[in-house]
């Protein structure tokens, strides 16, 4: 069943004209702080490249920006994902985009690159290649500069405790021209057990089906799922590797009881500030099984849920994936910057996800090969968001 966008345009309106975020006073605290003590860092000679404060790209919380900027991005999201894939259709027959070909190399990363040592460094320079592809070959250009020192502009990111106590009517779901697109039509559906271990399973919310307005209604997921958290007949299972043409509609269940308990302010500002390593910190961050957390990690992708946004192989599949993953690279900025010193050449974890099977533990030299979407490059060189390929700023 769809329901006209239409018919429930004025209250879309009405839920972004009183929608009122949470504050992130705590988190932007650590930011400017941790911002101050990158410019006393590059003031020191530290950075060798080209990239500096002064030039480096700035990214911005999608609530933050106007609703020209932010239909500059999703129209570049939808040139993607009309533009015929780079990936070898003999072996993926079902990538038919290039919005497929990252979401596959996802797909076929995933035992590698969740709980290990790459977690976080993978996904940086994924998020940041996507970008890359955004403004190369679909023409976005970010948005206005936020002062003459910021010269350039980059993809936004959400800042998932501002909507924690109600996503549904926020800016990024509430389903209007500027949103991401909203919530799907209910269907009824059993809880969705997100981790492996049978303790937080998701209790049902308002959607399950179909999203119907918004700039991705009419979007199409072609490949996956892999480990759906969906059950429901038109989802093809038996024998998927992710490889396959399974065209569907784009499925969401958006969850405040996922994100009231792990999306929240202080889950953020603990996370930064209660975990001194990178191996508490990556490790809390990406949730306890065994205890039934989720993670500020986990939490993000089950506030969104459904179907491809709920299977850890195929979530990027939903556009709110590189928002979430921005905030997830913003959160991991904000941390090396409270003591950069000793947080940026840092590593720990191996090369498999809980190390199963059992694998060498992970090294700065070791590659990030997203195969056609960007040549290698070693994680050394992308834990400074100022040095290697990467120059970019989080405000």
């Amino acid at each position: 069943m769809r329901f006209s966008s239409v018919v429930w345009a004025p209250l879309f309106a009405l839920s972004a004209a009183t929608y009122t975020p949470a504050s992130t006073a705590n988190t932007d605290q650590l930011a400017a702080n941790g911002l101050s003590n990158l410019a006393t860092w590059a003031a020191a000679g530290n950075l060798n490249g080209t990239c500096t404060l002064q030039n480096a790209a700035v990214r911005r919380e999608w609530g933050n920006l106007t609703n020209s900027e932010r239909s500059n991005y999703t129209n570049a999201v939808l040139c993607l994902m009309s533009t015929p894939a780079k990936t070898d259709a003999t072996q993926v027959p079902g990538a038919k985009t290039r919005y497929d070909d990252f979401l596959y190399q996802h797909i076929n990363q995933t035992l590698t690159i969740h709980n290990t040592a790459n977690f976080l460094s993978w996904h940086r320079w994924f998020v940041y290649t996507y970008e890359q592809a955004l403004r190369n070959e679909c023409g976005y250009t970010g948005y206005q500069p936020v002062s003459i020192v910021f010269q350039t502009s980059a993809m936004p990111y959400l800042t998932k405790s501002s909507i924690a106590a109600d996503p549904i009517n926020s800016p990024i779901f509430d389903g209007g021209d500027y949103s991401l697109s909203g919530n799907g039509v209910y269907e009824a559906h059993n809880c969705t057990e997100g981790l492996p271990t049978d303790l937080s399973c998701i209790p049902a919310g308002q959607g399950g089906g179909c999203i119907y307005s918004g700039p991705f209604k009419n979007s199409t997921v072609h490949l996956g799922p892999v480990s759906p958290t969906l059950a429901e007949s038109e989802i093809v299972t038996s024998e998927n590797n992710g490889t396959i043409y399974n065209p569907r509609c784009l499925k969401r269940d958006v969850s405040s009881w996922v994100s009231t308990r792990w999306s929240t302010e202080d889950n953020s500002t603990t996370l930064i500030t209660e975990n001194s390593d990178i191996d508490s910190f990556q490790t809390t961050m990406q949730g306890n099984f065994t205890a039934g957390s989720y993670g500020v990690h986990g939490a993000g992708h089950f506030t969104i849920g459904g179907d491809p946004g709920g299977d850890i192989y195929t979530s990027p599949g939903d556009p709110v994936f590189w928002l979430h993953h921005g905030q997830i690279d913003r959160t991991w900025w904000i941390w090396q910057n409270q003591d950069i010193a000793n947080r940026l050449d840092v590593i720990s974890g191996t090369l498999t996800m809980n190390d199963s099977p059992a694998s060498r533990n992970g090294t700065l030299d070791d590659l990030l090969d997203l195969r056609v979407l960007a040549d290698p490059v070693a994680i050394k060189d992308v834990v400074s968001t100022l040095a290697g390929p990467l120059c970019y700023i989080y405000m």
